[in-house]
């Protein structure tokens, strides 16, 4: 079953969705639309993204919402976030997170999040992006929220993308979502 991403963010809430984009024109075009939507539906978005790609999407954004429509944009540094504790430690990025969400849970604000998933090399064990992913797959659930996770894929060796595979339930290709065939859902005991 094919839906476009905003068709599906409005019928559900829980969503986790894998991007493997090729190319920054593209990967730019998505999450502007990402934010557009999130912006239009009220949401509040969280944008975890880098210092090189940030500045065009600003100036992409700023000709399309005025000065109080950007307040809904919340942006991270994607270094920050996934090295907080000086390297990829995956309770620490979940501790990260929830202190970050956590105002809009106990406040009840509307919200979606868009992570940029990036290394200066693959070299980290895969092992913990699964277990990081795994998490996250809970969390979505848990706080009920859309989040998509947006990978380089010209970057990610066969073992990851079967790894991100299992770990999303929904992958976003080009303009629709499309339910992951491979997708395992984490044990929640």
């Amino acid at each position: 079953m094919n839906r476009n991403m905003n068709q599906l963010f409005e019928e559900q809430k829980s969503v986790h969705v894998l991007y493997s984009y090729n190319g920054m024109e593209h990967y730019i075009e998505k999450v502007v639309s990402f934010i557009q939507h999130g912006i239009s539906a009220g949401d509040y978005i969280i944008l975890i993204e880098n210092d090189r790609v940030y500045p065009i999407i600003q100036k992409e954004l700023s000709r399309r919402f005025n000065e109080e429509q950007l307040r809904f944009v919340h942006r991270i540094n994607n270094y920050d976030f996934y090295y907080s504790s000086g390297s990829y430690h995956p309770p620490a990025i979940t501790e990260y997170f929830n202190n970050m969400v956590q105002p809009f849970v106990d406040n009840k604000i509307s919200f979606r999040s868009w992570a940029h998933v990036e290394w200066s090399s693959m070299k980290d064990p895969l092992h913990l992006i699964e277990d990081f992913e795994k998490i996250v797959d809970e969390a979505v659930n848990t706080l009920s929220f859309p989040l998509i996770c947006a990978y380089e894929g010209e970057r990610m060796p066969d073992y990851l993308t079967t790894i991100l595979m299992e770990t999303h339930p929904y992958v976003l290709f080009e303009d629709d979502i499309i339910i992951s065939k491979q997708y395992k859902q984490a044990n929640t005991e």
